[in-house]
């Protein structure tokens, strides 16, 4: 993909738009019918702002994350992110924009086994053709933000969760991305670790001015959020402005 300016559109209130969604469509094939996971979504989200996507289990609303974050591909309809749009890149081009300009967290770590902390936290600076050290310095301040500095070489199976999910957060934040999507983020959790991570992830989002868009089940989360949007059978409205 070429080397251009993004351009960020601003709305009629002038605030910046990072993300334009426009009539997203998901559809999968499950055995003699097709299921609409995500149906005709159209949203915008704001430079900076923390969104809440809240919703009954099966309602869609992962499926939506995994779709605004480059993971999965639409059936239909358009996602601009920072005035570019994901759905007509390439994969090599998605991926290329995925490394330079998004965060991905989940519920369940994806950290990798044989990986230490450390490793695994620079899984996407070596996917980049990044060198460490052109990280070290944001590589400091977020083992030092998230306490895992004495942690970085060990192995995941011998980090707590709360630890393990801070390694994940570490990863997705390494390369300084303008929106980070998080997917359950605290629902493996204890209430002390959940509050903790939350914490974490909202200091980040502050100090390294970013968008946070995350899908949780836990209203006191979701409570803390600018907005709060309700998926209900792929159908997704703003209950919270």
């Amino acid at each position: 993909m070429e080397n251009r300016i993004l351009h960020k559109s601003p709305d009629e209130k002038g605030e910046r738009v990072i993300l334009d969604v426009r009539d997203l469509v998901k559809q999968f094939d499950q055995s003699d019918e097709v299921i609409t996971a995500v149906n005709r979504v159209t949203m915008k989200v704001y430079e900076g702002e923390f969104v809440a996507i809240v919703g009954a289990s099966g309602s869609g609303k992962s499926t939506l994350l995994h779709l605004l974050a480059g993971l999965d591909r639409p059936n239909a309809g358009n996602i601009y992110i920072r005035g570019q749009d994901i759905t007509a890149m390439s994969s090599d081009e998605l991926s290329a924009f995925r490394g330079d300009h998004i965060g991905m967290v989940f519920q369940s770590h994806n950290l990798i086994p044989q990986f230490t902390a450390l490793e695994n936290i620079l899984i996407p600076t070596m996917m980049r053709n990044k060198s460490e050290f052109s990280y070290e310095q944001n590589l400091r301040k977020l083992v030092s933000s998230l306490g895992i500095a004495d942690r970085l070489h060990h192995l995941p199976s011998e980090l707590s969760g709360g630890q393990q999910q801070r390694v994940a957060i570490a990863r997705a934040l390494i390369n300084l991305p303008h929106i980070v999507f998080a997917d359950e983020p605290t629902g493996n959790l204890d209430r002390t670790n959940a509050d903790e991570v939350l914490e974490l992830l909202l200091e980040t989002k502050r100090v390294m001015t970013q968008t946070l868009i995350m899908v949780t089940h836990d209203m006191s989360i979701a409570n803390r959020a600018d907005r709060i949007f309700t998926m209900d059978d792929g159908r997704l409205t703003l209950t919270k402005r």
